[in-house]
């Protein structure tokens, strides 16, 4: 009997699971099991075939063989753990189960790169699509999805989008900007921010349209009014605590998120400082409780049902075979004005 190799193969030939394992010299089964996200195949073994697959640029066909259940989102978070992801979550299912397509919820800890284990579920599962929340695939593990035809989104990226991959988000640096612009229009000139994470892209947007705002109108920017925090209530809480400590504190803050906002909220109350008469307080998100705090919370409106939605609705046309038209969509934010900014600065 006679095998042949993909360098026997007539050219331009795509490479075959049969091709591969007569290459590296395994089973037909031992490939298959790779593609199929196996664990009973020895890690060395498994490294060679999928070095392999890449190297062919391996693609399995649309319609595999062999049983598969109902179709399949598997929706991905860094962290899952805030009501931030509760609207993501609802934008998805609500998508999702329109179209008769179940959901798969997992979280990576915290990471913006998911592990190897993680990626093991997902081959095995064999969803419609990954949707991946501010978090992103390695190359070799992009190719790991593309090898067995699973595509992938990424739902508000937490780096430089690639140019190659779907994204959706929002104009982050124009909430940033209107939320600021906001402030200093009611007479505020020392505005503080308390920003998400640095090395997440949405967190570092929104304080480039800080200092734009602060531009606009010639204002100076004080840089120890500028942090970095968590997007939770206890960062919020933290740095709030420590502006606000001040003798020189600022007479409004600017949070990156409403829970940050939330823990502002809690440490001026602490401080006997009134919001909105001795402080102005303005968030991000525009989450449902933003409207029920006490001051109601003038925040800035992002569409996270939307753009959930949208990424779902990407991700199954892709699913189909139809390209995503533009593959980079940013949907706008919008500042929404409430109780927690209706005073000017307290003189």
């Amino acid at each position: 009997m006679t095998t042949t190799s993909p360098a026997d193969s007539p050219a331009g030939a795509p490479a075959t699971i049969a091709s591969i394992a007569a290459e590296l010299g395994v089973s037909v089964p031992t490939v298959s099991k790779v593609l199929n996200g196996r664990a009973d195949v020895a890690a060395d073994t498994r490294a060679r075939v999928e070095g392999a697959l890449q190297k062919h640029q391996y693609r399995r066909r649309t319609q595999a063989t062999g049983p598969r259940s109902a179709p399949l989102i598997d929706l991905v978070f860094h962290e899952l753990d805030s009501a931030w992801s509760i609207e993501i979550i609802k934008g998805v299912r609500r998508t999702a189960g329109d179209l008769g397509i179940g959901t798969v919820l997992s979280e990576l800890g915290g990471r913006h790169r998911p592990q190897q284990s993680w990626l093991d579920g997902v081959l095995a599962r064999r969803p419609l699509g990954v949707l991946l929340v501010l978090s992103r695939l390695e190359a070799a593990q992009q190719h790991q999805l593309e090898s067995r035809s699973i595509p992938y989104v990424v739902l508000d990226t937490d780096g430089e989008p690639q140019a190659d991959v779907p994204t959706v988000g929002s104009n982050n640096w124009m909430g940033g900007l209107s939320a600021t612009r906001h402030l200093l229009e009611l007479g505020h000139r020392r505005v503080a921010v308390i920003s998400g994470p640095a090395d997440v892209l949405c967190s570092r947007a929104r304080i480039d349209g800080f200092r734009s705002a602060h531009d606009e109108l010639g204002v100076g920017v004080d840089p120890s009014l500028v942090r970095y925090g968590d997007f939770e209530v206890e960062g919020g809480y933290r740095h709030g605590r420590e502006l606000l400590d001040r003798p020189d504190r600022p007479t409004a803050i600017f949070a990156g998120s409403d829970m940050q906002a939330l823990g502002v909220l809690r440490a001026a109350r602490e401080l006997g400082i009134d919001v909105p008469r001795e402080l102005s307080v303005v968030g991000y998100d525009d989450l449902p409780l933003a409207a029920w705090v006490g001051p109601a919370l003038t925040t800035v409106h992002q569409p996270l049902v939307e753009m959930a939605a949208t990424a779902t609705r990407m991700l199954v046309d892709l699913s189909r075979g139809v390209p995503p038209k533009p593959p980079r969509i940013e949907l706008q934010t919008q500042l929404v004005v409430r109780e927690s900014t209706t005073a000017p600065p307290a003189v």
